[in-house]
């Protein structure tokens, strides 16, 4: 049994903060009094402008790098059987590295100059089904030769074009695309988007995206189903029934010394923990030979030391680069392909940036700052598809979740983190290391993973009204449109014909993404069939994703762009700039203060960082 916790308003537990009272104060908005004990106690410890200890910020870096540890891996790992990789670990690694590199730099960015909340950048699968799509087409299907291990030669010239021939071509997809992302976003265009834009499109668009990858899932798990079966046991286990099981750690601390405190580990790292444990197994199964040593028996890929060269050829220290991999080069279906992506990506990312402004005890993010936010992740996949990941970069929601877990939202944690990432990046043997994890721990992973992202996807259906017939045939018809199309155009790939061979590619690569069936069909549907707003679930959803425009001193405090580049706010061109804030209010006195209070937000004393530390101590 559970023993008794504190609820952060999530519905999670991470660890008890003594002192509670000592929280980041904010005002109530409703009449402008001081907060309630239960309030106090949902306000994070720190707040998006407090600067945590040094070490702090390390340890709450690492957890949230940790977080997203799963999500950045996966994509370079299913990428690399579209690009012909799957024999070449030591490439597999520098992909690896370059997408961590390239996460920790879009980070910053993000942070910086975007919509300046603690929000971590990383690899979307909203662009991965596009790509898979595009290499999945006649021209990009991979040489039978690339599939069989004993006939690849790496260092070969002409397996080396094979792959980066591929990569060119995403490169320069994502980049063209990312610019209609930066448009979009620097214009205030993405305003215009969200009008037309609501439950029933995004729920068919998100939910395809996990179910279109079933077979990526499969064939990794497939190639041994026990120890597929026992990862994603573990990552259950851990994160579904013991997540509210205390783990006692020992700890210092000034006032009590060296002593035990609970730490709830099993919430906070339940995959990285399933894959660790899967991959120890792996490795004990190995050395003792219970695995099979002969490459036609079954279980031979669980082995871990299949790729055990790649640790000692990767360098040390290996700096990506833009063009690593060559001069980009661009078609137009595939252009088209990651463009329905970016769409997708840029309403989810509107979500997040919400959510993650109410875990951090942030205003609502203003239309300023959300346009700047858009603009900067269009940004950030431009530079993805220079330095050449193969994907671009989006908000991560399992991160948002990790601000309520730790219930600090200090945007200077994130900063760590994005550090933290590039260094990963630098490292080449870190990269190298990834790559030893057996396929059928990978695919046990996409299991969990895959099943998710289609349910985040359906969960959108909540502020729709689902006793309405219009709203159910909207979603299943999409649904199952989805999943229908793309499987007979995969098998019928000729019946494309236009006679302009530019459009059948074009065609071929929407028509085989299920997002963008899927999606089109919901966004038509939902727009051209009559229906109430509310029946619709626009009204639910602009509620649940309130947008606050007005200027307060505290807004501006958070949003506001640094190094003094506000000025320019101040400008009579600045209204003309939508990702500038066009006015200032006028600063007013804390409602606090107006109550008598001696303390400025300075002065509020805040919680011994040792406790917070043993939250993830890890």
């Amino acid at each position: 049994m559970a023993p008794e916790k504190e609820s952060n308003g999530l519905d999670n537990y991470a660890f008890s903060i003594e002192r509670a009272e000592h929280f980041c104060e904010l005002p109530d908005e409703k009449d402008g009094l001081g907060l309630s004990e239960k309030d106090c106690r949902r306000k994070p410890v720190y707040c998006v402008t407090d600067v945590p200890p040094w070490y702090l910020c390390i340890i709450l870096g690492i957890q949230h790098c940790l977080t997203a540890f799963g999500g950045i891996l996966a994509i370079p790992l299913i990428l690399s059987q579209g690009l012909c990789l799957q024999h070449d670990g030591l490439t597999q690694s520098h992909l690896i590295s370059t997408i961590f590199f390239v996460s920790g730099m879009c980070t910053l960015l993000q942070v910086t100059f975007g919509v300046r909340l603690p929000i971590l950048q990383g690899g979307t699968f909203t662009l991965l089904a596009p790509s898979m799509a595009m290499l999945s087409m006649p021209e990009w299907q991979c040489p039978a030769w690339t599939q069989n291990a004993s006939l690849v030669n790496t260092s070969s010239p002409v397996f080396i074009e094979v792959w980066q021939s591929r990569m060119r071509e995403l490169q320069g997809s994502i980049m063209v695309a990312s610019c209609f992302q930066a448009l979009v976003g620097f214009s205030g265009l993405i305003g215009l988007f969200m009008r037309f834009i609501g439950p029933l499109t995004i729920a068919p668009t998100i939910s395809l995206i996990g179910l279109s990858l079933f077979d990526s899932a499969g064939i990794n798990a497939g190639n041994h189903w026990g120890i597929s079966a026992m990862t994603t046991v573990l990552i259950v286990a851990f994160s579904q029934y013991l997540r509210h099981i205390a783990v006692p750690f020992p700890c210092y601390s000034k006032a009590k010394k060296f002593h035990t405190s609970r730490m709830y580990i099993f919430q906070i790292l339940p995959v990285l923990l399933g894959i660790t444990l899967s991959w120890l197994i792996c490795y004990l199964f190995t050395i003792y030979n219970v695995l099979p040593s002969d490459p036609q028996q079954y279980g031979y890929l669980a082995r871990t030391d299949l790729k055990g060269d790649v640790i000692s050829q990767a360098p040390w220290f290996r700096f990506p680069y833009p063009g690593q991999w060559g001069v980009p080069t661009v078609s137009l279906a595939g252009v088209f392909g990651i463009m329905a992506g970016v769409v997708s990506s840029m309403v989810e990312s509107v979500g997040d940036y919400h959510a993650c402004a109410r875990l951090s005890g942030a205003p609502p993010p203003p239309k300023h700052a959300i346009n700047r936010g858009v603009g900067m992740e269009g940004i950030g996949c431009l530079l993805a598809g220079a330095w050449g990941t193969g994907n671009g970069t989006t908000s991560y929601s399992e991160n948002v979740g990790a601000l309520g877990i730790t219930r600090v939202g200090s945007r200077m944690v994130i900063v760590t983190s994005g550090f933290l990432m590039i260094i990963m990046g630098i490292f080449g043997k870190v990269g190298a290391i990834f790559t030893t994890i057996p396929t059928p721990v990978i695919g046990g992973m996409f299991l969990v993973m895959f099943g998710v992202i289609s349910a985040a996807g359906v969960s959108n259906l909540q502020y729709a009204d689902m006793n309405s017939s219009r709203n159910i045939f909207i979603f299943g018809f999409s649904m199952f449109s989805g999943l229908v199309i793309p499987n007979w155009i995969i098998k019928h790939p000729s019946s494309i014909a236009t006679g302009v061979i530019e459009l059948d590619q074009v065609l071929l690569v929407l028509l085989t993404t299920s997002m963008f069936v899927g999606g089109f069909f919901g966004f038509f549907l939902d727009n051209t069939i009559p229906g109430s707003r509310s029946e619709r679930g626009i009204v639910a959803w602009k509620e649940a994703h309130h947008d606050d425009s007005s200027e307060t001193l505290q807004s501006s405090e958070v949003y506001d762009l640094p190094f003094g580049l506000a000025r320019f706010s101040t400008s009579s061109w600045a209204r003309y700039m939508p990702f500038l804030p066009s006015t200032r209010a006028t600063p007013q006195e804390h409602p606090l203060e107006d109550m008598g209070s001696s303390q400025t937000n300075e002065e509020v004393r805040k919680p011994d960082p040792a406790q917070i530390t043993i939250g993830v101590a890890m």
